[in-house]
């Protein structure tokens, strides 16, 4: 059974690009079949493995609005993962299905044709509430939330689960939330532990662990065009992703066997 994760996170700067390359690479190296989804205009995701948006002949936003298959635009990366890319052109789309039927759902049903090639969908947010957000969570299965350890990086968590609550009722009566992923976080000071236990007594989520540690190395890899699994193999940030990656490998398989 294939299982889709949505990265989510409506402020901007809180690795979730670095989260969702990292975690491809990581299930990667578990021996998964991986396929990492961009739905940001940006592209940040594309770029960081090492593809040229504006090269793209194909991406995302033809998929979403119905003229090329998920098959048509999927490119395979240097770490291994596959890539259904992203540019701007995906703003442009945005608009269009603004005004189309079925928007919030276009995604999952492009995703469902290509599901059975993949042990895990990982799918990375632009960050805004809007028509991509929503059509992301509607394709997932759970939703892994990156936070920056600092008091005003969770003010806005409260508005992204009003989202999840409202997909939950119309669209994704089956969405769960894997919990919260600390990033950058430096475990030396108090006030990062102090933020995550405020996290769970406010939201009451689940703190995924380990925290991801805040290195250089993060915003080095994406230069290189590669995850920092391949730019700095032994590095803490590396290993932390591979103990995230080995905890949803393992609560993935109970998932799947419920699901089945």
């Amino acid at each position: 059974m294939t299982t889709t994760i949505a990265v989510a996170n409506q402020k901007g700067g809180v690795a979730k690009t670095t989260t969702v390359v990292s975690l491809g690479a990581a299930l990667v190296e578990l021996g998964q079949r991986v396929l990492l989804v961009d739905v940001d205009p940006q592209g940040s995701l594309t770029f960081s493995l090492g593809i040229d948006p504006e090269d793209l002949d194909v991406s995302v936003a033809e998929v979403l609005l119905g003229t090329k298959l998920a098959d048509d635009a999927i490119v395979i990366t240097d770490d291994g993962m596959h890539l259904l890319p992203a540019n701007i052109t995906l703003t442009q789309a945005e608009e269009s299905l603004l005004g189309r039927t079925g928007r919030e759902q276009r995604l999952r049903v492009a995703l469902d044709k290509v599901a059975d090639d993949y042990d895990w969908i990982v799918i990375d947010c632009p960050p805004t509430l809007g028509v991509l957000t929503v059509g992301a969570l509607s394709a997932a299965h759970q939703v892994l939330i990156p936070l920056q350890a600092e008091t005003l990086s969770h003010r806005g968590v409260g508005q992204l689960l009003d989202t999840i609550h409202d997909v939950r009722q119309f669209i994704n009566p089956g969405l769960d939330i894997l919990g919260v992923l600390p990033t950058m976080y430096d475990g030396r000071t108090r006030h990062a532990q102090n933020v995550l236990a405020a996290i769970e007594e406010t939201y009451g989520l689940p703190v995924v662990r380990p925290p991801i540690p805040k290195t250089i190395k993060f915003a080095e890899a994406p230069a290189i065009g590669r995850s920092v699994l391949s730019t700095a193999r032994n590095h803490k940030g590396a290993q932390a992703y591979r103990e995230v990656a080995a905890g949803l490998l393992a609560s993935g398989q109970d998932t799947a066997g419920t699901r089945a």
